[in-house]
């Protein structure tokens, strides 16, 4: 039997900013996929000049924005570089699966819910079942955040009042915690937990999510009962890197996100969509909770 595994880190948000997917940066913005693709290019007046003439006239406006755009975002971040980090807290835990839970040795148990369609799947299908030679898998649970007072940077009631910096500063917050997360799982893959050491991917590849696995977050389609967070909070210690949770399960700072890692070669993501009262009663027992109580979480799935 392996013994559960808990790690933090801190990182510069230098450190991190390599991992960040600026396709969700730049949809955060309103600004379309294609756009996103200044991220890409080498920074010098020629590569702009021939990224802005890839466009037709008629979109070039709204490219010249989004290079702005960009250009503002990194000088941001050089600034926050200098008194900010992103943080990560991991467990690995050896599990199994029991019918649509998943036990996490040695004492907790992670309840999921069950598409009520085709292909009626549950995060507990890609992981190794209970049986009779005792035989265990492993998962990993995570949450991942940005030093609270990066958010309040030029916030109304800051020293420094700017709307438009200040929503620079929480759209990149929210990217840099997932990219922290990236980082993060990419090196549980080839070391911390190892079931894919010889992986080399390109950024690129880590966006398109061609690694072995999956790493699906609570308030996701496959996990969308945010009151998961309570669960993986009494497991890891979301407050070793700054986290808190309101009475609703909402995670403080707002950049902040929390999950699983699962390794199942064929594991991928779906989402649950709608369920019926019967499975909203059994899930509550099995969640040892009011049915009530689980109702306002899942309001968009009932």
């Amino acid at each position: 039997m392996l013994m559960p595994s808990l790690y933090t880190f801190h990182y510069k948000l230098h450190e991190v900013a390599g991992y960040v997917n600026w396709l969700y940066f730049f949809h955060a913005w309103g600004f379309p996929a294609r756009f996103s693709t200044i991220a890409q290019i080498h920074g010098c007046d020629s590569c702009r000049a021939t990224w802005l003439a890839s466009f037709p006239e008629s979109e070039r406006s709204r490219a010249a924005e989004a290079m702005q755009l960009y250009k503002e975002a990194m000088r941001m971040l050089r600034s926050l570089d200098t008194h900010n980090q992103a943080h990560v807290r991991l467990g690995l835990y050896e599990c199994n699966a029991d019918g649509d839970d998943i036990i996490i040795y040695p004492d907790s148990r992670l309840t999921f819910l069950r598409q009520q369609h085709e292909p009626f799947l549950c995060l507990s299908d890609f992981v190794r079942p209970l049986n009779e030679n005792g035989t265990r898998d492993r998962i990993a649970l995570f949450a991942a955040s940005v030093d609270a007072a990066m958010e309040q940077q030029y916030a109304p009631d800051s020293d420094q009042p700017d709307d438009y910096r200040h929503l620079l500063c929480q759209t990149l917050a929210d990217r840099l915690a997932e990219a922290a997360v990236e980082k993060v799982h990419e090196e549980v893959r080839r070391s911390l937990w190892g079931y894919a050491p010889n992986e080399h991917l390109s950024i690129a590849d880590l966006h398109a999510e061609r690694f072995q696995g999956i790493r699906p977050a609570v308030g996701y389609p496959s996990m969308p009962d945010q009151s998961l967070n309570f669960v993986l909070d009494s497991i890891i210690d979301f407050s070793s890197i700054g986290i808190d949770l309101t009475e609703h399960g909402a995670m403080r700072p707002h950049a902040s996100v929390s999950g699983l890692m699962i390794s199942h070669p064929d594991a991928c993501y779906f989402s649950i969509g709608k369920i019926g009262e019967d499975q909203l009663y059994s899930y509550a027992s099995r969640r040892g909770m009011a049915a009530d109580t689980l109702r306002s979480y899942l309001t968009g799935n009932l």
